[in-house]
């Protein structure tokens, strides 16, 4: 590793220069600043790993080569706490060498639908969407409703939106699965606590040219936008409905007055929902016991359950339970997700199994 880390930082330095080359064009300049802020991180630990074994190789000369011992006790007590810190930037760089997802970087179509349990599955429905859209704001992410189904009792039997910032499918990746919640509906009169569910999909924006769509699959329908009545609605054929015949997708869009704003929206979506289905058909053919539990997409499992009585959150999959559930739903996903991130990479430091590790601290 220590020779495929100084590689990465001379490419670093490489593309420092290139970046103050005059007359860059613009897409190259996006192309290299982009591959910049991905070796940031890794390099700007690696010097500090170097800048510390210089300190630890000096520390060691003046314990050696002194006559003082004050000196001698000064350089021993630098040494032990330089050690320490070097211990600490060893763990990061071995963090962040690990294989990088690509899709980590990417915006998300994220998909929320009420699942079994009724009305009652549909308020919940709102609720998670709700979650996420604030959770977003708390990151200075940016929301765009792309689709919302509503049910007759105020919730949303589906709500689609995009996600736009930095870094949103490494932090929203492992949300994909069944929601469960445990509490007592508003319309029960005995007091019982009910179980409904909800699913939920996190889809990495698909770019152009991730997603091959032949015009000549689409069947594109228009028709006239259903819901509540106003101005605007039931007026003009702006709602869209495509389906994709190779596969049997079906998008629907309806939220905008513009029936190419309709039909922008829904390619969108069918993009990001062809580019999941490929990626999971192309998993499960390499093998469907290597996908992780943690971040596999799989919707057919439940991943987390809300008990509004115990006023707890259960994350399955690592045995995680809060008891902070007004927090949770209100947006604050920091403590459910971060630990998830941190199992992830526990298990790919597992399946790295100490290869392409930097052996560190300086010889005494």
């Amino acid at each position: 590793m220590f020779k495929k880390l100084e590689d990465v930082t001379h490419r670093f330095d490489e593309i420092e220069r290139k970046l103050m080359s005059p007359g860059l064009a613009s897409s190259e300049l996006t192309k290299l600043s982009t591959e910049r802020a991905h070796l940031l991180d890794v390099v700007t630990a690696y010097r500090h790993y170097c800048s510390l074994n210089a300190q630890i190789s000096d520390a060691n000369d003046m314990m050696r080569g002194s006559d003082d011992a004050e000196m001698r006790a000064m350089a021993k007590e630098e040494l032990e706490a330089l050690e320490v810190e070097l211990e600490k930037v060893v763990e990061e760089l071995k963090i962040l060498s690990l294989p990088r997802d690509p899709k980590d970087d990417k915006n998300v179509i994220l998909e929320v639908r009420a699942g079994t349990g009724g009305e009652e599955a549909s308020l919940f429905a709102a609720d998670l969407f709700r979650m996420y859209t604030r959770f977003a704001d708390n990151k200075g992410w940016r929301t765009e409703v792309l689709s919302v189904t509503a049910s007759s009792s105020g919730g949303i039997k589906e709500a689609i939106c995009q996600i736009i910032g930095h870094k949103v499918f490494s932090h929203l990746k492992f949300e994909s699965g069944v929601h469960r919640v445990q509490r007592v509906p508003e319309t029960e009169a005995q007091g019982r606590v009910h179980t409904s569910a909800c699913t939920v999909a996190v889809l990495p924006e698909a770019d152009d040219v991730e997603v091959s769509i032949d015009p000549k699959d689409l069947e594109i329908t228009t028709c006239r936008a259903s819901g509540a009545g106003g101005q605007h609605i039931n007026k003009t054929d702006s709602a869209i409905r495509i389906v994709h015949l190779p596969t049997g997708l079906v998008v629907e869009c309806q939220d905008e007055r513009s029936q190419h704003k309709n039909k922008e929206r829904a390619l969108k979506i069918l993009n990001a929902r062809l580019l999941d289905k490929a990626e999971t058909e192309q998993a499960a053919a390499i093998s469907a016991d290597r996908r992780s539990q943690v971040g596999s997409g799989d919707r057919s499992e439940r991943i987390r359950t809300y008990n509004f009585p115990q006023g707890r959150v259960t994350d399955h999959r690592i045995n995680l339970t809060l008891y902070k559930i007004a927090e949770i739903i209100n947006g604050d996903l920091t403590d459910v997700i971060e630990p998830l991130m941190a199992h992830q990479v526990e298990e790919l430091l597992k399946q790295a199994n100490g290869q392409d590790i930097i052996s560190y601290g300086a010889k005494k």
